[in-house]
C-alpha cells in the first residue's frame, strides 16, 4: 500500500518538484520512498511495507533491462499465480512484492495484464523507450487515480493535492461541480472540483504518448441472475468464495485486523478472517453507538475488539483536516467516524478487513425493497401519480408524513433513483440555493447506466447505479482516504473478481424479498456466526449531526460559515440561515423539521473550500510539528 505521483513534461528543477508532491501524500506511505527523474518523465513513490518488507521491495520498481518502470498503489492478490506463470515464461523477479508483477506482466501482456489481475490497484508504467505512460485502476475502483493535462504536462497521482505543487498546474474552482455535488454529497463523475481534474474511472486505463491521452474501459459488470442453483448450493458457493476471498486479502507480511460494526458485513468477514484485533467507534448517544453490540459479538466469537467514543468536540475539530486528506468534499457524515475508526486501528496495525461492497453486489440497501413493495399503488396509471408527485412536491409542507412517497411513486424507477443518499438536495432545491443556478444534471449521469440494464429488475438496476456512482465516489473514496490519513490499509474482501463472478448470477429472490436485504449472503452467514447478528436491519453509520445541528454551539458554527464571505460567492445564504434556523427551530411545535443533510452537505463544502481554496495551499496537518 503506497501513495505515488508524477508528471510528464518539461519543468525546472525537476527533482525539488517531485519532491514536493511527494512530500504532500508522505502520510499515504511513512515507511520509505524512491522516484524516477529522466528528462521526459517523473514518478515519485511512498511506501507502507506490507509485502517482502525489505528494501528490495522499495519502488519505483524496472524490468530486467530498465526500459519499464512502475508505480502502484494497492495489492494484487493473485500475484503468486502470476509469478509463478512469468518465471516460466523467462521474466527474473528482483524482489518478491507483488508489485514487480505488474511491471514484469506489462512487458509480457501489454494492456491486456488488466484482464489478469485479482486485487486493488492504481499504477502508472513508463516505457523509457516509447515515452509513453500507460495507467490503470482496478475493477471497483478501490484505489484512487487522478489526472490532468495542462500547460503541455500531464499529472497523475493518487492524490489531487500533490498537483497543487507543480508549477504547471493551474488551480481553479470547478463550480460547474457543485450542483450535483448538493444532489449526491459527493462529486458523481469523472470531472473533480478542480477544474481539469479528472478521475479515472473503475475498470478502465489510459495511455499517454506525444501528448495525446486514449482511455479505454477494460471491465464491466454484468448482473445476469441467471442461476438455476437451489438457494442451499448457491448458500454453499458464497460460503466457499468469501472464504477463499478473505484468505487472500489476508496475505501480508504484517498482521491483518478488521473494522467491525454491530452489522453482518463486517461480523461475517471477522469471523471468516479469525482475526487477533476488532475495532469499533461510536458516540456518547445510544442509538448513535454500535460499540456495545460490536463488543458482545466480538465476545461471542471470542476475539479482542478496541472501541472508541468519538466525543461531538473531537468530531467537529476534525472537520478541516479530514476534508484536506478527502481532496474533494464529501458530505457523507461517516466519513468523519472512519477517520477516528483508522486512527485507532493503526495504532495497532498496519491492515484491516472492512466489509464495503456487500450492499452494492447482493443486495443490502433498505431502499433497494422499495421497487417490491407498494405495487398496489403502482399499478395506479403513472399519469396520475405524476400528478400526485408534483401536489406534493410544491403543495404539502416538507417533512409531512407521506409527502415522499407521493413525490417518489410519481416518477419512474430511472427518474427517482440516482444514489443510496437521501434527503439531500432535488435539483430544483440546488438551483435556488445557488448563486447562479445549476443546469439538470442528475439525469445526464444516470441516464447511460440505466441504458446499460434496460429489461433488467429494478433492483440489479439500483445496483448497478450504486456501483457506478455511490460505491466508488462515496464509499470507497472515504474508506481509502480516511485509511491512508493514517498510514492504514484497508481492504474489501467483498470487492474481490470471484466474489463479484458469483454475485452477478444471483436472482432477485436471493437478494432482496422484501423486506429483507441480502438474503443469500445472510443465510451464508447465519451458518457461523449468531442469527441476531445475520438478520440484522442495514443501519449504517449513524451519526448525530441532526441532534448537534441543534445545539446552540454547533448551530452558531456552522451559521457563521453560512454567512462567510464564501459563501456568499455561491449560495443565496439568507436561504441557507433560514434552512438552519428551520432545522434548530421546527416549522411548528408539533414537528421538528430535517434538514440536516442539506446543511451538511453546504457546511462540509464550505469547510472544503476554505482549505484549499481560502489561503493558498492547503498545509498539512502534521507541518507543524515536523
Amino acid at each position: 500500500m503506497c501513495g505515488f505521483a508524477g508528471f510528464v513534461g518539461e519543468v525546472e528543477n525537476r527533482n525539488q518538484v517531485l519532491t514536493d508532491m511527494m512530500n504532500t501524500i508522505v502520510h499515504r506511505g511513512p515507511d520509505s520512498e524512491g522516484r524516477y527523474v529522466d528528462e521526459d518523465a517523473a514518478l515519485g513513490f511512498r511506501r507502507l511495507s506490507i509485502i517482502d518488507l525489505s528494501e528490495v521491495g522499495d519502488q519505483p520498481l524496472y524490468n530486467e533491462d530498465k526500459t519499464l518502470v512502475l508505480v502502484f498503489n494497492g495489492e494484487i492478490y493473485n500475484y503468486q499465480e502470476l509469478r509463478k506463470e512469468l518465471v516460466e515464461a523467462g521474466h527474473v523477479f528482483a524482489s518478491n512484492t507483488d508489485s514487480e508483477t505488474l511491471v514484469h506482466g506489462f512487458e509480457e501482456w501489454g494492456e491486456k495484464l488488466v484482464d489478469r489481475l485479482r486485487g486493488m490497484y492504481a499504477f502508472a508504467i513508463w516505457d523509457i523507450k516509447k515515452k509513453k505512460l500507460f495507467a490503470a485502476r482496478d475493477i471497483f475502483g478501490i484505489k484512487p487515480l487522478y489526472f490532468a493535462q495542462m500547460n503541455q504536462t500531464l499529472l497523475f497521482g493518487s492524490e489531487i493535492k500533490s498537483f497543487l505543487e507543480h508549477p504547471k498546474f493551474d488551480k481553479i474552482f470547478n463550480e460547474d461541480a457543485l450542483g450535483n455535488y448538493l444532489s449526491f454529497q459527493f462529486v458523481p463523475s469523472d470531472e473533480t472540483f478542480f477544474k481539469g481534474v479528472f478521475c479515472l474511472q473503475p475498470g478502465h486505463y489510459f495511455t499517454y504518448e506525444n501528448g495525446e491521452m486514449k482511455i479505454t474501459r477494460y471491465f464491466e459488470p454484468e448482473f445476469t441472475g441467471d442461476s438455476t442453483k437451489s438457494f442451499e448450493e448457491v448458500v454453499d458457493e458464497i460460503e466457499k468464495v468469501m472464504k477463499e476471498s478473505v484468505e487472500m486479502h489476508k496475505i501480508s507480511d504484517v498482521e491483518v485486523a478488521s473494522y467491525l460494526s454491530s452489522g453482518v458485513d463486517s461480523s461475517y468477514l471477522t469471523y471468516l478472517g479469525q482475526v487477533d484485533h476488532t475495532f469499533t467507534v461510536g458516540f456518547e448517544e445510544g442509538k448513535y453507538s454500535e460499540i456495545q453490540d460490536a463488543k458482545e459479538f466480538a465476545e461471542s466469537i471470542r476475539m479482542q475488539n478496541d472501541a472508541k467514543v468519538i466525543t461531538p468536540e473531537e468530531y467537529w475539530a476534525s472537520l478541516s483536516d479530514v476534508q484536506y486528506y478527502m481532496d474533494e468534499p464529501v458530505a457523507d457524515p461517516a466519513a468523519v467516524a472512519l477517520y477516528f475508526l483508522s486512527r485507532e486501528a493503526a495504532k495497532k496495525v498496519k491492515v484491516v478487513l472492512s466489509g464495503e461492497g456487500s450492499d452494492e453486489l447482493f443486495g443490502g440497501y433498505n431502499i433497494y425493497c422499495e421497487p417490491l413493495q407498494h405495487t398496489g399503488f403502482d399499478k395506479i396509471p403513472m399519469g396520475i401519480r405524476r400528478m400526485l408527485g408534483k401536489f406534493a412536491e410544491y403543495c404539502l409542507p416538507r417533512g409531512m408524513k407521506g409527502r415522499g412517497f407521493l413525490m417518489r411513486h410519481g416518477k419512474t424507477l430511472e427518474e427517482r433513483y440516482f444514489a443510496n443518499a437521501t434527503n439531500i438536495f432535488t435539483e430544483r432545491e440546488a438551483n435556488r440555493i445557488l448563486k447562479r443556478g445549476c443546469e439538470p444534471g442528475i439525469q445526464k449521469l444516470t441516464k447511460p447506466l440505466y441504458d446499460r440494464v434496460k429489461g433488467k429488475d429494478p433492483v440489479t438496476k439500483m445496483q448497478y447505479v450504486d456501483m457506478h456512482l455511490w460505491l466508488v465516489h462515496d464509499i470507497l473514496m472515504k474508506g481509502d482516504k480516511m485509511g491512508m490519513a493514517n498510514s492504514l490499509e484497508v481492504r474489501v474482501p467483498f470487492l474481490d473478481k470471484k466474489v463479484l463472478e458469483l454475485a452477478e448470477t444471483l436472482p432477485l429472490d436471493y437478494k432482496v424479498r422484501a423486506p429483507k436485504t441480502k438474503v443469500a449472503l445472510r443465510g451464508a452467514a447465519e451458518r457461523v456466526i449468531r442469527s441476531k447478528t445475520a438478520e440484522k436491519k442495514k443501519l449504517g453509520f449513524p451519526i448525530p449531526i441532526r441532534v448537534w445541528l441543534r445545539e446552540e454551539k454547533y448551530y452558531q458554527i456552522v451559521k457563521k460559515m453560512f454567512t462567510s464571505e464564501a459563501a456568499k460567492q455561491y449560495f443565496n445564504t439568507e436561504l441557507l440561515v433560514k434552512m438552519l434556523d428551520d432545522h434548530k427551530n421546527g416549522k411548528n411545535s408539533n414537528e421538528k423539521t430535517d434538514n440536516s443533510r442539506k446543511i451538511w452537505a453546504v457546511y462540509i463544502f464550505l469547510v472544503w473550500y476554505d482549505r484549499f481554496f481560502g489561503h493558498g495551499k492547503p498545509v498539512h496537518p502534521n507541518a507543524a510539528v515536523k
